[in-house]
């Protein structure tokens, strides 16, 4: 049997300005050595769109988070963390299926991850997830790439999601994320270049742009993205370029940051790109917020910042 009441109910007062869409998963994280080794762990959470929620509230917005959780005590466990983050949480609640796991071995050069998020959840999500009406009044609706690999029923979803989003008048925020263990190469490319394409607001790395469609430049990326409002290429420790229409691209060079840890890192520069979005500020400052958000996560373990 599955539940389908939200977890909190919102007035008209108190409306996101952000609704981000996605799964958020259970993560277990070493502490004492390598994974393989380790007798002490951390338990957090960590997805994509709760990460991007959670950077657009710390920098004073308003946001929500939407998804399909276990009914589990990780389930709980994320519901309240999250809340406790200011992040309004819309989700419902599955007896079927269970919260996602996932299990990370951090390194400054990268980590390993590794998922147990089959079957799950949020997987479930499916067309009308979250209907216009309930978007009405929301500014801008964010998800990932991620989001459609998860399931035929998640795709469906996401596309639906474009279109009830515009119908509420909001903008569409995607992020391409490509997580290749989660489909075929095939699939990815076709897909994430439809959504991103169709997207006012969209975010890459010209790595994973060069991996999953073959474009090795931002300004290759704009070409074989034509349709996209606003084109935002991240390109590690160099820089940021936006594309938004026809006008002149604006690059934003990237801080010097010593690293401690990158996941998390692209989620951040998305929110605070965002958040400096609903703000109205000039593009080379939303890169310039960007930039500054994502160098704050760079510096810490985590995929976000710890609260207090």
């Amino acid at each position: 049997m599955t539940s389908a009441t939200p977890e909190t109910t919102i007035s008209d007062a108190t409306v996101p300005e952000i609704v981000c869409i996605g799964e958020t998963m259970a993560l277990l994280t070493p502490a004492d050595a390598a994974l393989a080794d380790a007798h002490k762990a951390t338990l957090g959470l960590a997805g994509a769109e709760s990460n991007v929620a959670a950077g657009v509230v710390a920098a004073g917005h308003r946001a929500a988070w939407s998804s399909r959780l276990g009914d589990d005590p990780l389930g709980t466990r994320i519901a309240s963390e999250l809340s406790r983050r200011g992040i309004q949480v819309w989700v419902e609640r599955d007896e079927d299926a269970p919260t996602g796991v996932m299990f990370k071995d951090p390194g400054a050069e990268g980590s390993s991850v590794y998922y147990y998020r089959r079957g799950s959840a949020a997987s479930r999500m499916s067309s009308g997830h979250l209907p216009a009406d309930r978007l009405t009044g929301v500014r801008i609706v964010h998800t990932t790439g991620i989001t459609p690999a998860l399931s035929p029923s998640c795709r469906a979803m996401v596309d639906q999601l474009f279109n009830d989003a515009r119908t509420a008048g909001a903008l569409v925020s995607f992020d391409v994320n490509d997580r290749r263990a989660l489909w075929s190469i095939e699939d990815a490319a076709a897909t994430l270049a439809r959504l991103a394409n169709a997207a006012d607001i969209a975010f890459v790395g010209r790595d994973e742009a060069e991996r999953v469609w073959g474009t090795a430049t931002a300004s290759e990326i704009r070409a074989f993205l034509p349709g996209c409002a606003l084109l935002v290429v991240k390109d590690g420790d160099v820089g940021a370029t936006a594309f938004e229409g026809d006008a002149e691209p604006v690059f934003v060079a990237a801080p010097a940051v010593d690293v401690v840890e990158p996941v998390g890192a692209g989620d951040a520069f998305a929110a605070g790109f965002l958040a400096a979005t609903l703000e109205g500020l000039p593009l080379a400052d939303r890169l310039q917020a960007g930039h500054d958000a994502a160098a704050r996560v760079l510096r810490i373990a985590a995929d976000m910042p710890p609260l207090g």
